[in-house]
C-alpha cells in the first residue's frame, strides 16, 4: 500500500447523457436517457434528472419508459462521446505519463508519477481541483467526480461518494474507517450471485467480511474470488496504474427483436459470430484460449459460459463448436426455456500466438449458416438524437421518426434552444451531419 494518496480516480458524470444536454439546448435540466431506445433496447447512461425518476444504467428501456416517460430517449453518438473522451484524456497525460484508461469516461492517474513538489493531502487536492477545473472548461461545462486515495480499489470507492461534481480524498490509514459501514456490494465482483451466498452466510458489511476467514470465503465463492476478498476486505490492493491496456477479449454479440426459442436458429447465430471473432482476431494478429458464450434471456438475466481451449486458436470452426457445445449446456439444463433475448460469442485468454497443429485445418461442416437467420434488432435510419443539417434550417437533431416522416429539433451546443420542425423521412433538403 503506498503511503499517500496518489492514485487519483476521475469518473465523468452521466457522461453520453451530459454530452446530449450539452449539445442539446432545449434538453439541459430535463430527464435523458441514452441507449437502446427500441422495445428491445438497454439503457446506457441516464442523467441525474432521470435517475430521480429510478431510471438507472442496464435498466430495460422499456422499465425506463414506463418509470420516467416524459424523458429524452436517444440513441448514443459515440462519435461526440470519443472527442470529447479524447479532450479529457489529453488533461490527464499532460499532468501524468501514467494514465490507465477504464472506457470513454473514467481512468485512474498515477500522481506519484507527476511532476508535483510532493504528494501531501492538500497538495494532491490542489491538483485534483485544477483538472476537474480544466475538463470543465475543455468540454464545455462537464463536470467530473474525482477520488483520492492510496489505491485503486479505494479510490474508485471515492469517486462515487459525492457525485456529481465531487472530489473525495481518503486519507492513507483510514481506508477501513471508511469501508467497514459499506455493503459488500461495495467491493468490485459482489453482484447479486455473490450477495445473496454472503447474505446467507450472516455477511452484509465489510466490517462482517472483513472478520471471515480466507477458508471460509474460498468455501463460500471460489478460491479466486474468495482470495480477492479477502484481501480487499482489508483494503489491500497494491495493483499499479497501467497506462497500456491490452485487449483483453474480442467478441461479438446481438439483441434480437424477437425472442429466440429454437436451439438450431440460435447454433447458426454462434456459428456466424464465432467467425466474425475469428477475423477479427485474424486481421489484429492475436489469438485465444477460453471460448465465452453470452446469453440474456426475456427477463434480462444474463449467463455466461466459457470453456478453455489446450492451446490458442483464431480459427471460426473452432470457436464455433466449442460456443455450440455450451449453449447445448444451457438447453440441456432448461435455462433458456423462456426465451433469448441477447446471444453472443467472445475470446480472451488472448495471445499473438497459434498452435497451428491443434484443431489441423479449419474445416467446418457448419461454419457457413444453412438456416434463414434473423436480423439483430438494428436502429432506424434517422435515430432519435442524430446529428443532421437542412439546407435551409442549418444542423439539428432527430427528435423522432416514424411513418415516413421524420422530425428535427434544430439547434446545436452554441445556439439557444430551437425551433422543431417535421420532413418526410426521403427530403433530399435533409441529411445526417458528420463533422469533417
Amino acid at each position: 500500500m503506498r503511503a499517500h494518496a496518489s492514485v487519483m480516480h476521475l469518473d465523468l458524470d452521466a457522461f453520453y447523457a451530459s454530452v446530449e444536454q450539452r449539445d442539446k439546448p432545449s434538453l439541459r435540466g430535463k430527464p435523458v436517457v441514452v441507449g437502446g431506445i427500441s422495445g428491445r433496447g438497454v439503457v446506457s447512461t441516464a442523467s441525474y434528472e432521470a435517475r430521480v425518476f429510478g431510471v438507472r444504467s442496464a435498466m430495460s428501456t422499456r422499465e425506463a419508459r414506463a418509470l420516467c416517460g416524459h424523458a429524452a430517449f436517444l440513441y448514443p453518438r459515440f462519435h461526440a462521446y470519443k472527442k470529447v473522451s479524447e479532450q479529457v484524456f489529453g488533461i490527464l497525460r499532460e499532468l501524468s505519463p501514467l494514465v490507465e484508461p477504464l472506457s470513454l469516461d473514467e481512468a485512474f492517474v498515477d500522481l506519484a508519477a507527476a511532476d508535483l513538489p510532493d504528494l501531501e493531502v492538500d497538495t494532491v487536492t490542489e491538483i485534483a481541483a485544477r483538472i476537474r477545473a480544466e475538463v470543465a472548461e475543455v468540454t464545455g461545462g462537464l463536470s467530473a467526480s474525482v477520488g483520492l486515495a492510496s489505491s485503486k480499489f479505494i479510490a474508485k470507492i471515492a469517486s462515487d461518494l459525492d457525485k456529481p461534481d465531487g472530489l473525495v480524498v481518503v486519507s492513507p490509514g483510514t481506508e477501513l474507517d471508511l469501508l467497514r459501514p459499506m455493503n459488500v456490494k461495495v467491493i468490485p465482483g459482489v453482484g447479486p450471485a455473490t450477495t445473496e451466498r454472503l447474505r446467507r452466510a450472516g455477511i452484509h458489511t465489510v466490517a462482517d467480511l472483513e472478520q471471515v476467514s480466507v477458508e471460509e470465503l474460498v468455501r463460500l465463492v471460489g478460491r479466486s474470488h474468495g482470495t480477492n476478498l479477502h484481501q480487499l476486505a482489508r483494503a489491500q490492493d497494491d495493483r499499479r496504474v497501467e497506462p497500456e491496456r491490452e485487449t483483453k477479449s474480442v467478441s461479438v454479440e446481438s439483441t434480437y427483436d424477437t425472442d429466440l426459442t429454437d436451439r438450431p436458429l440460435m447454433e447458426q447465430i454462434l456459428t456466424r459470430q464465432a467467425t466474425e471473432v475469428a477475423a477479427r482476431l485474424k486481421k489484429n494478429g492475436l489469438s485465444g484460449r477460453t471460448i465465452t458464450i453470452k446469453v440474456r434471456l426475456y427477463d434480462f438475466t444474463t449467463i455466461n459460459r466459457s470453456a478453455t481451449l489446450a492451446g490458442p486458436t483464431d480459427q471460426a470452426g473452432a470457436i464455433a463448436r466449442l460456443a455450440r457445445a455450451l449453449l447445448g449446456e444451457l438447453f440441456t439444463a432448461g435455462e433458456t426455456a423462456g426465451g433469448v433475448r441477447l446471444l453472443g460469442v467472445g475470446v480472451s485468454g488472448l495471445a499473438d500466438w497459434i498452435q497451428e497443429d491443434l484443431f489441423g485445418d479449419d474445416t467446418d461442416e457448419d461454419t457457413e449458416p444453412d438456416l434463414p437467420l434473423p436480423e439483430p434488432a438494428r436502429r432506424p435510419t434517422w435515430a432519435a438524437g442524430m446529428d443532421v443539417v437542412h439546407a435551409e434550417m442549418g444542423r439539428g437533431w432527430v427528435w423522432g421518426s416514424g411513418r415516413g416522416v421524420v422530425t428535427v429539433r434544430f439547434e446545436t451546443a452554441e445556439t439557444p434552444a430551437g425551433p422543431v420542425r417535421s420532413y418526410a423521412v426521403d427530403d433530399p433538403d435533409l441529411q445526417p451531419f458528420t463533422e469533417s
